[in-house]
């Protein structure tokens, strides 16, 4: 089974060792054809804790580590220029 990719925004960094990511998906209305766009929250597990709020990351599936936590992070793909 191959380990799915999926690429989203950091906007919750206030657990230990834990981010929120939020992942957006867009497809078309079926019959109307108008871009919809669904979104998604994660929890991904950040074991250095190098993430801030608002950065764009690449994260990966990986097996349990807690009852909601799947998905690990695997690299930070642009860096937020908000300041916290």
């Amino acid at each position: 089974m191959p380990l799915k990719v999926q690429r989203g925004i950091v906007v919750s960094k206030k657990m230990l060792k834990t981010i929120v990511v939020k992942v957006e998906n867009r497809y078309p209305h079926p019959i109307y054809s108008k871009t919809l766009r669904k979104t998604n929250k994660y929890l991904v597990h950040d074991k250095i804790g190098t993430c801030k709020l608002g950065d764009q990351v690449l994260i990966q599936q990986c097996r349990p580590l807690s009852r909601r936590k799947h998905w690990v992070l695997v690299q930070i793909i642009s860096k937020s220029s908000l300041i916290t």
